[in-house]
């Protein structure tokens, strides 16, 4: 989960979320450098007192300055395609996941499985035990199994939400009358936490995700206990 006065990304959880890393690393040192060249022509103009008069009317220039900004798009578009093509592409999953949002709360159903599932509220502040963080814990949290693809069915039941896992790369739309699907896969086990990132409502704040990814042995003797 996020640090105190952090800046940059959670830490990646899933391939995925490698991915998009990688990218935002790849698109902002593009920006850096054109923010840095851009500025450094600036400050020329505005010190220098001499002009180039062969500079001010040149069809090579013009050449230039109209193929490179095609060129850093194409550099910038490849790469975010073929992530998106890896979001959206669902392989053959493992296990399937519903979950539906409601004001102001998250409820989970194992499609696998005949009768389970179950609702998952936000831990009030004087239920913490030590060490749980606040406005982050819930009473149920989803366990799934770590390095197996799954397959998330999302919808609402009342108003917009959103179903966001930051350390997973996963951010999709709860939208009522909509069943929309998500792929997720983990590298590691752990414990990760979201929120609802979609303006639901006057308790938006207050509807947490935790997901503990456990190796497919603890999750097999988990799914036991629960069924």
């Amino acid at each position: 989960m996020a640090c105190p006065v952090q800046l940059g990304f959670q830490d990646a959880a899933s391939p995925i979320m490698e991915e998009l890393m990688y990218f935002h690393d790849h698109t902002l040192m593009i920006v850096f450098l054109i923010s840095s060249l851009v500025l450094y022509i600036i400050s020329l103009m505005l010190t220098t007192e001499l002009t180039h008069t062969s500079t001010m009317d040149a069809q090579e220039v013009e050449t230039v300055w109209t193929i490179l900004p095609a060129v850093i798009l194409i550099l910038i578009a490849l790469p975010s395609l073929r992530i998106l093509y890896m979001m959206d592409e669902i392989t053959t999953p493992s296990l399937t996941l519903k979950t539906m949002g409601h004001q102001w709360y998250w409820s989970y159903e194992y499609t696998d499985y005949e009768n389970l599932c179950f609702d998952s509220y936000m831990t009030p502040s004087s239920d913490l035990k030590p060490g749980e963080l606040r406005l982050l814990e819930v009473d149920n949290r989803v366990v799934l199994p770590t390095e197996m693809p799954i397959r998330m069915l999302i919808s609402s039941e009342d108003v917009l939400h959103s179903w966001t896992v930051p350390s997973l790369g996963v951010k999709t739309d709860a939208i009522p009358g909509r069943l929309n699907q998500a792929t997720l896969m983990t590298s590691r086990p752990g414990i990760y936490y979201g929120q609802c990132s979609e303006i639901c409502g006057a308790n938006h704040s207050f509807m947490p995700i935790v997901l503990e990814l456990v190796p497919l042995k603890h999750f097999e003797e988990w799914l036991l206990a629960m069924l």
